[in-house]
């Protein structure tokens, strides 16, 4: 269903993505925000799930300004070199790729979300308060520094509930910095979403969260 295609950032540089549209009248427009292992085969199989909801979605290949192509595996050596490119790469390049991808799918006339999973669940969270989009983050742990940012837009996030990167103090920040966000909290640890790692996916649990989040969508991207 997907594609890849390019995008061109202003002060970066023109980075790859994967794109999928709809087969009828889309009901909105997704930024999908990658996990710390790059645009792989899962983060492209989310982009084209969306779409056979109905929803334009790209996710961009973030890491290009640093390293291109990158598609790691999960284990502790993808793991280490996911930390390094995400380090390299800093939050504000993150945010203004995700804004650049925002203008092409604004620029079709849509309403625009931003959906992130792992690191790219916090860069969903910047994406609300730095660039007024309505977002959805599973399980971002790198939140916590930037809870005192206001939100500008509907946020939703998505936890599990034995998540050691995440503990049930974090999450009660979250709900204490954010009274505004939904706060949904699931059986399971992190990446419950990530149904290609059976060592961490939990399938009720990700049924849920998605549900929620077409919900979160189709109400706020109207």
């Amino acid at each position: 269903m997907g594609q890849a295609i390019s995008i061109k950032v202003p002060q970066i540089d023109v980075i790859g993505g994967w794109r999928a549209d709809p087969d009828g009248t889309p009901r909105g427009a997704l930024v999908v925000v990658q996990e710390i292992f790059g645009v792989n085969a899962h983060m492209r199989s989310v982009v084209d799930r969306f779409a056979a909801e109905d929803f334009i979605a790209i996710a961009p290949a973030l890491f290009d300004p640093v390293e291109r192509g990158v598609e790691l595996a999960y284990g502790p050596d993808g793991f280490a070199k996911g930390r390094e490119l995400v380090s390299a790469l800093g939050f504000d390049r993150a945010v203004a790729i995700i804004e650049a991808t925002a203008q092409i799918l604004r620029g079709e006339g849509r309403n625009v979300g931003v959906v992130g999973y792992c690191w790219g669940g916090s860069v969903a969270f910047l994406a609300n308060t730095r660039l007024c989009l309505p977002a959805v983050s599973y399980y971002g742990a790198r939140t916590l520094p930037f809870l005192d940012e206001s939100l500008r837009a509907p946020m939703s996030f998505h936890f599990g509930a034995n998540d050691s990167s995440i503990p049930p103090a974090d999450i009660d920040s979250h709900r204490q910095k954010q009274p505004d966000a939904q706060v949904h909290v699931y059986p399971g640890g992190h990446a419950f979403n990530r149904d290609v790692d059976p060592a961490h996916y939990r399938a009720e649990s990700a049924a849920l969260a998605w549900n929620r989040t077409l919900a979160f969508f189709a109400e706020h991207l109207q």
